[in-house]
């Protein structure tokens, strides 16, 4: 029961981060060309979110495995994929390609990690129930985006071609998927909060470096744009840290498949914070998401 809510109180506040990004390029005066700006947006966040962790975290005694060299290089690539290569991806190629499809194409994180779960890990084998369940899942994904005409666009996405694009959609989802993986190995070398907390930090000041070095800035700071950075502040120390635990003490298949949920949930807060019109496929794309997490998780 207390995976379920943990792993539905992540996917929740993940969802709602959608809404407020993009209030928050509109505070700051943010626009869609500006990708140096929007990576260091997403720097700011994470960097801050991550010190506010180990601030928290700072009573837990570190592993000694952590004084290792080995360890810290494993901490460093994790922040590389969990954080800075996953989405610097994602915020360049969202600046090349459809949104619709790209919620498609970043959903196949989601059932990446189902899948390569089974090739790393014992815990999670690979049944017709789980095949059956990513199929229904992704189906929802599917759901989200009939009738949109940006879906239809070709395959080279709308200005930037298919490695501009796609390519990075593609590769931000890969990246989330092996990160996903990775957590695991980083339980087994410091604490769980302990390595969330670097993997945000340092993953974020490696994202605010590059976003510095396009010309990213901050054009304006409003009270309310101050609002917003600290509510996505609050939903990557949130989501990542119960994500992260979950991760290292459950089947990983089982927890991720809960993600599914994120677009759809983006969805439906768009349409509350933005004011954009209600579909009923919301309706039956949550359904479709929410029975391939059931698929999944029910018994024997």
């Amino acid at each position: 029961m207390w995976v379920a809510i943990f792993a539905l109180t992540a996917a929740v506040v993940w969802g709602w981060a959608y809404p407020l990004i993009k209030l928050g390029f509109a505070e700051f005066g943010i626009t869609q060309d500006q990708t140096g700006s929007k990576m260091l947006f997403a720097g700011i966040r994470f960097f801050l979110s991550g010190m506010i962790i180990l601030a928290v975290a700072g009573g837990r005694r570190l592993d000694f495995r952590l004084k290792m060299p080995r360890s810290w290089w494993f901490i460093i690539a994790y922040s590389l994929m969990n954080t800075t290569l996953h989405y610097a991806c994602f915020y360049f190629g969202l600046s090349h390609s459809a949104g619709s499809r790209a919620a498609i194409l970043n959903s196949l994180s989601v059932f990446s990690v189902v899948i390569l779960a089974c090739l790393f890990f014992k815990s999670d084998r690979m049944t017709v129930r789980k095949v059956v369940g990513c199929v229904v899942g992704f189906a929802g994904i599917l759901a989200l985006n009939l009738g949109s005409d940006a879906a239809a666009l070709p395959l080279t996405g709308v200005d930037g071609g298919v490695l501009l694009g796609d390519g990075m959609i593609i590769a931000n989802a890969l990246c989330s998927a092996f990160a996903s993986l990775m957590t695991r190995g980083l339980g087994r070398r410091v604490d769980v909060f302990v390595g969330t907390g670097y993997s945000l930090a340092i993953g974020g000041a490696l994202l605010i470096l590059p976003g510095l070095a396009m010309g990213g800035t901050l054009p304006q700071i409003t009270a309310m744009g101050s609002i917003i950075l600290l509510l996505l502040i609050g939903i990557s120390t949130i989501g990542f840290t119960l994500y992260n635990k979950l991760l290292t003490c459950n089947p990983v298949g089982k927890v991720a498949i809960y993600n599914s949920l994120i677009p759809i949930i983006g969805a439906v807060t768009s349409c509350l914070c933005l004011h954009e019109p209600f579909y009923w496929k919301y309706v039956i794309a949550g359904g479709l998401a929410a029975a391939g997490i059931y698929i999944i998780n029910k018994g024997k």
